[in-house]
């Protein structure tokens, strides 16, 4: 089978790596979509309005947006040299530094993306309990956003920790193959989630919460970043580090790109689709009386992401980017039109099927295509910026979202996210290469991407 040969083509450190950071991952999306379906429900059920349930969800992203910038450069820079960009005291940068290499030890003074999957899964170990702990609206939606800091440093340091074990000419496949662990977490995590609620209480349903990303946490700890290249010699991850970054683009540069900026622009259009769909599908089911527990959906969907990502991937890395984003994004049109309309759980079931499948091929396909698009030594920072798109869409499906068209019924929200997804469309066929006509080419699988760099 193709996946074994790839993996027995990898030195073995680095699939060491690769597994523990599989597993990490994991259990930390467990621990995350087990809230999926519960957590709105949680918070009507202690007495918050239906709009006051999308602010708190919505204010996820906030903990995201204000975090992951900082971390995408932590990821990239290390601690010494981000440290030293904020200006401090210089005697009270050197007591930082020094305090931090006892604490952690050389890993202050390289590039960490072990650093920042560290803190995403601490995060997500505290925030369930802040949940029971604290339960006004104003207190919910703080550790909302302080919850929202862990998906931030997770996604950062995983993806581009993956990205920088993977060959390039396999990174396509074996992005897919690492981002398994989100369908499989949201296949198990929503199932158990909405189980625990039926037949136990919210209190064992956020300890589990918090225990899962425990033990993702103590996966994290046990990561060799740099233990791979020990074999080319003994000072190897020193040079991999501090490797010339002249070249390297601000971030002011980066945002403003074509290369990024249309990735970006993609993934805040379909987060602000997501960011509906997790907030009010629970509410939007109970108002329309499906009796189908909105945990399958999200279980079906996850099935549906497996499956097509098991295969995407190495696809992608043969037949280009393009034409994957492209029907990727139309699954997401088809699924938002069907639940849009739905009345039935069969339905609701093909709209879970469809969403999962364009999740499945559109989050690590656009990941790939990025990670084509810049160098090494800048790609914690081009991950942040362009993920930042979808937590920004995420924070608008829920709040902005909510506060504008929920009086007008939750079919004419979801209508407005096919539309979104559209809008999506359009843009990519028009926009994702050097020029219209390449752009065109390119979503459909006939062209080149033209903003790739050889050999990065």
């Amino acid at each position: 089978m193709n996946f074994l040969k790839t993996f027995q083509s990898i030195e073995k450190n680095k699939l060491i790596n690769l597994l523990i950071l599989f597993l990490c991952a994991l259990f930390f999306w467990i621990s995350l979509t087990c809230l999926l379906p519960t957590l709105p429900a949680y918070i009507q059920d202690i007495g918050a309005t239906a709009k006051q349930v999308g602010y708190v969800m919505g204010c996820f992203a906030i903990g995201l947006l204000l975090s992951r910038v900082w971390l995408g450069k932590l990821a990239d820079d290390g601690l010494t040299q981000l440290i030293q960009q904020i200006k401090l005291h210089s005697t009270i940068s050197k007591f930082l530094t020094r305090t931090l290499r006892k604490l952690i030890g050389r890993l202050v003074d390289y590039p960490s993306r072990k650093i920042v999957i560290i803190i995403g899964t601490l995060v997500a170990t505290i925030a369930p309990i802040g949940y029971l702990m604290l339960n006004s609206i104003p207190e919910l939606m703080v550790i909302r956003a302080f919850h929202g800091v862990s998906i931030a440093a997770f996604t950062t340091g995983y993806s581009a920790l993956v990205v920088d074990l993977s060959p390039p000419k396999q990174r396509g496949e074996l992005i897919g193959y690492m981002s398994l662990a989100v369908p499989i977490g949201m296949a198990v995590g929503p199932a158990i989630g909405g189980f625990l609620q039926e037949y136990t209480n919210y209190q064992v349903l956020f300890a589990f919460s918090s225990g899962s990303s425990f033990l993702a946490f103590f996966l994290a700890i046990q990561i060799r970043e740099f233990e791979s290249s020990s074999k080319q010699g003994k000072n190897s991850h020193i040079i991999s580090s501090k490797r010339d970054k002249s070249n390297d683009r601000t971030f002011k540069q980066i945002i403003f790109n074509p290369s990024f900026f249309v990735p970006t622009l993609i993934l805040l259009l379909i987060g602000s689709l997501f960011g509906a769909l997790v907030t009010f599908l629970p509410l939007y089911l109970r108002y329309i009386g499906l009796t189908l527990n909105v945990g399958l959906f999200y279980t079906t969907a996850a099935i549906a992401s497996f499956v097509v990502r098991f295969i995407s991937g190495q696809a992608s890395d043969k037949h280009g980017r393009g034409i994957f984003i492209t029907i990727s994004i139309m699954c997401y049109v088809l699924s938002m039109i069907l639940l849009t309309f739905v009345q039935s759980n069969n339905i609701l079931l093909l709209s879970a099927i469809l969403e999962g499948t364009g999740a499945g091929m559109l989050v690590p396909i656009i990941l790939a295509l990025i990670s084509d698009r810049c160098s090494a030594t800048e790609r914690g920072k081009v991950f942040a910026i362009c993920v930042s798109g979808f937590d920004v869409g995420v924070a608008l499906g829920g709040p902005v979202l909510g506060s504008l068209l929920l009086d007008l019924g939750y079919r004419f929200l979801f209508a407005v996210t096919a539309m979104m997804a559209i809008i999506a469309f359009i843009i990519f066929i028009s926009f994702s290469n050097k020029d219209m006509v390449n752009s065109w080419r390119f979503a459909f699988g006939d062209a080149p991407d033209l903003y790739k760099i050889i050999d990065n």
